[in-house]
């Protein structure tokens, strides 16, 4: 029996496919205006863990995750450069692919973007408006009326009173309400837009998923996870449209995954301690070091992102790929280790109880190895292969793992880095590229310089300033 925190109702539930022996699951992806950062892979690799495992213990997962290739932050972006909409995301998303390859991240059944489901989305909008949930405002808008569902706030525990209290202070007399969210946006001069029953426009953010979900897992599926930060208001308003269009449940169980910190705070671009995936891989041994990272850690907990925590995690999975030197690859026969894997695994995803059970069995192996058991080696070494293949971990051919050797994260950091002098002069060579828009030979300065430890942070103007990381 598979219990999943339910952030719905807030305690553990037990997983009751809706259609036995099947699941669906939608997973919030990203939104594809730079590089994926190191909050993104943790999200892209527990969900990656879920299917991983849901598929281990029998299941047919069919996992959909989507793309929003439209919104403000992309339109920002593209004018900033002087490129389209499609090239940006184009350039991301191919970036993103190559990263969660990386990443040993396997590929969604579905990754539908937005900009394809234009007719879906209109449509539900349409159904919304029939069912007197949406309006057309003043200014064009078409807005989401959300006193009118009566279950808003059902997911996040907020009440509209409390929301409406606690609202900040804007003019805007085309809302009804200051908590109704836009549904679909009246285009601006130079902005990309659609036709639509309420003229030329795009949709909002919100919406996207919904239409999205639905359209390929149908108007009641069993899971949706993605990022804490998407719990309010963007999954509140994904119940709220989803079920008000459909008058169906929507979901079953909602998965919402920890943030990761630095030095006790949210890692975010504002506060300035913010990292790609781009520029930590580079000073890892293997990028299976940050998978392991990541999931020694609970999901729905913060974790706190330090190159001594990625040291640690690198020493200890280093530990069971040299337990597996010269031992001879043998069937895996289930027993006493994979019952404890499972059991950890089956309560709310408990990664770290399932970390455990991999370590035993490699003290076990070591135990073994002193007694001269050859047999009894090959036959835990299959155990630990097999479980650990289950979060995806293990996967390197073991001659080949031994022959990277270990990264000096601080030390390789340190002789790797550039007088400032020469990151100024390499950052001018990325801004004239940028204004050629030779783009592939900006993201390579990028990634030189990540390489060399110094963090790029990318103004409206230009790249002002940088650190070191």
């Amino acid at each position: 029996m598979i219990r999943i925190h339910n952030s719905l109702s807030g305690a553990k539930e037990e997983l009751r496919p809706i259609t036995p022996g099947r699941l669906r699951m939608y997973v919030c992806g990203l939104t594809v205006y730079d590089y994926v950062h190191i909050g993104h892979a943790r999200m892209l690799l527990v969900f990656d863990m879920v299917t991983r495992y849901l598929r281990h213990r029998g299941f047919e997962l069919t996992y959909v995750r989507n793309i929003t290739d439209i919104d403000d932050k992309i339109i920002r972006r593209a004018a900033e450069n002087q490129e389209s909409i499609g090239e940006l995301t184009g350039r991301f998303i191919a970036a993103m692919h190559e990263d969660c390859s990386l990443l040993g991240v396997l590929p969604p059944d579905e990754e539908p973007r937005a900009t394809q489901y234009l007719p879906q989305i209109i449509a539900m909008i349409e159904e919304l408006v029939k069912r007197d949930y949406a309006y057309v405002a003043g200014n064009g808008d078409v807005m989401y009326a959300v006193a009118r569902f009566q279950g808003y706030g059902m997911l996040s525990g907020k009440r509209l009173a409390d929301l409406r209290a606690g609202a900040r202070v804007e003019v805007d007399e085309a809302k009804r309400d200051p908590l109704d969210f836009v549904l679909w946006k009246h285009a601006k001069p130079g902005e990309p837009s659609w036709e639509s029953p309420w003229g030329a426009g795009r949709p909002g953010w919100h919406i996207e998923c919904s239409a999205m979900s639905t359209t390929l897992l149908g108007t009641h599926f069993d899971l949706h996870g993605g990022g804490l930060d998407l719990k309010f208001p963007h999954h509140e308003n994904e119940i709220a449209q989803s079920c008000a269009a459909s008058g169906d449940r929507f979901v079953n169980l909602w998965m919402h995954n920890g943030f990761v910190n630095v030095d006790a705070e949210k890692m975010s671009k504002s506060l300035g301690n913010f990292f790609t995936v781009r520029e930590v891989l580079p000073r890892l041994r293997h990028p299976e070091v940050l998978r392991f990272f990541v999931l020694s850690s609970h999901y729905r907990g913060p974790i706190n992102f330090s190159l001594e925590q990625l040291e640690q995690a690198d020493a200890t999975l280093n530990r069971m790929y040299l337990a597996l030197r010269d031992v001879p690859e043998v069937a895996a026969v289930a027993g006493e280790h994979s019952a404890r894997f499972e059991a950890s695994m089956d309560d709310d995803f408990n990664t770290p109880e399932a970390l455990a059970v991999l370590q035993n069995i490699l003290r076990e192996m070591n135990g073994a190895r002193d007694a001269g058991d050859a047999p009894r080696v090959a036959a835990l070494g299959a155990q630990l292969r097999a479980l650990g293949g289950v979060l995806g971990l293990l996967q390197v051919p073991v001659a080949e793992w031994v022959r990277l050797g270990k990264p000096a994260l601080q030390e390789e950091a340190a002789a790797a880095a550039l007088a400032d002098a020469e990151v100024d002069a390499r950052i001018a060579a990325r801004a004239a590229a940028r204004k050629a828009k030779n783009f592939a030979e900006s993201d390579r300065i990028r990634d030189e310089l990540a390489a060399a430890g110094v963090i790029l942070e990318d103004k409206p103007g230009g790249t002002t300033v940088w650190r070191r990381a």
